[in-house]
């Protein structure tokens, strides 16, 4: 027979959990709201800026000199590496430490990585790779210029020769129930191909190359924040269905454990009773 008054603590217990949970997932999904529609409000201006470097570096007097734009042999490779600062978001930061492991085991150049959040930043000190730089600490809702650090890490090392490429790792939001681990290229800058049609003749002011490479780096650092966005949307979103999970699960279990508390229960009195009905009948 089960202890009933261990069944009872355990009951009481994972209540608690169950009402923490809730709490939890209440909080997420204020967060997540907030969250997503500053991660989809960036996309167009991302889309847009990417759509007039393409422009711009598709027009014949451009010479392709920006130390940006200059492909070389990769002798070295970096990684921006975003994760959570914080846990209990579900397989969100397995995936995507388990994706920078897989892409530093396939390179066979060496590779740096620049930890934002610390998430990413455990997993790299335990897995002894060689860090660059690390950021944490960013918030819920960090400022364009509260990334422009690592932006200019970023933008020097491959600069001055350091790194001859330099990938971004993040969580890209896909929706509510899914967010895919994304490993794409940074630098060099690709610029994207214009359909046919599309390419309009515009007049730059002071110059082609001169508008191009002013915006070379503002590209950079806005792809890098909008990286963060989406990153952070994706947390928001998977710890509201980890903490809906976790909610569902406690509940059920309550379930389970109240059906074995009311069967020790019925036992019990049972067992008095039959104890009361022999001793009535012994005095007989």
């Amino acid at each position: 027979m089960a202890d009933i008054r261990k069944v009872r603590r355990r009951i009481k217990g994972v209540t608690n959990i169950a009402k923490i949970t809730r709490a939890m997932e209440m909080i997420a999904a204020s967060k997540m709201k907030k969250a997503q529609e500053r991660g989809l409000a960036g996309r167009p201006y991302s889309e847009k800026i990417e759509q007039v470097i393409a422009d711009l570096a598709a027009l014949p007097e451009v010479e392709h000199q920006h130390p940006l734009l200059q492909r070389r042999p990769v002798e070295k490779i970096a990684v921006v590496h975003i994760t959570p600062d914080r846990g209990q978001c579900g397989g969100l930061n397995a995936n995507l430490n388990r994706r920078l492991g897989g892409f530093i085991l396939e390179e066979t150049a060496p590779v740096c990585v620049i930890p934002v959040g610390r998430k990413g930043r455990d997993f790299t000190v335990r897995s002894a790779c060689d860090l660059r730089a690390e950021f944490t600490n960013l918030g819920d809702r960090p400022a364009f210029l509260e990334t422009l650090p690592i932006s200019h890490i970023v933008i020097d090392d491959y600069s001055n020769g350091v790194v001859d490429m330099v990938y971004i790792s993040y969580a890209q939001f896909v929706s509510t129930m899914v967010q895919r681990p994304v490993m794409k290229p940074l630098l060099p800058v690709e610029p994207a191909a214009i359909p046919k049609g599309e390419n309009v003749d515009y007049i730059y002011e002071p110059g082609a190359e001169a508008v191009l490479g002013g915006l070379l780096p503002r590209f950079v650092e806005m792809e890098i924040y909008h990286a963060i966005l989406e990153s952070i949307a994706s947390e928001q979103s998977a710890r509201m269905v980890a903490m809906r999970n976790a909610t569902d699960s406690a509940n059920e279990l309550i379930g389970d454990l109240t059906l074995l508390y009311n069967k020790a229960r019925q036992e019990a009195i049972t067992k008095e009773l039959l104890d009361i009905t022999g001793g009535v009948a012994a005095l007989e």
